[in-house]
């Protein structure tokens, strides 16, 4: 990673513009073409250093509902349950945990009842119903951009 690399991810994190073209925007402020700007975003894909381009939106504030879920599942459904769990709509992600709880996922839906709704379709799709809801009661918000 040279220092073009470094400063474009600076401005990917911090400072991204919302423009019509906005990898234009940055290769002037980096003083590089726009499709330099996409080549160099593009080699950092591949190489994980860069996992996602999106913005992050405060849920509740939007009206949404969302929990993290810990589920416990026998080693020999984990397969299926994570298949099914994944096909939701509402479930970002999930990853296995050594613990007795050894399936957490995330899952957001347009309301609390509807939140409900969907944990409630994967209890019964899966047969699985030992599935702790752990909703935030306070907010944390950490900052996990990284100055380069």
């Amino acid at each position: 990673m040279d220092a073009i690399d470094k400063q474009l991810l600076n401005i990917l994190q911090k400072e991204f513009p919302l423009e019509e073209q906005p990898f234009l925007v940055v290769g002037e402020r980096l003083g590089i073409r726009e499709d330099e700007v996409l080549a160099r975003v593009r080699k950092m894909k591949e190489k994980g250093v860069i996992r996602r381009i999106g913005a992050v939106f405060d849920g509740k504030k939007l009206g949404r509902a969302s929990t993290l879920c810990a589920a416990r599942v026998p080693e020999d459904q984990i397969r299926s349950f994570v298949r099914i769990v994944n096909a939701e709509k509402g479930v970002t992600h999930n990853y296995r945990r050594g613990h007795e709880y050894n399936v957490w996922f995330t899952a957001t839906a347009a309301s609390t009842e509807k939140l409900e709704a969907l944990l409630l379709k994967v209890k019964k799709k899966t047969g699985i119903t030992d599935i702790l809801d752990l909703r935030a009661v306070r907010t944390f918000k950490i900052d996990a951009s990284f100055d380069l």
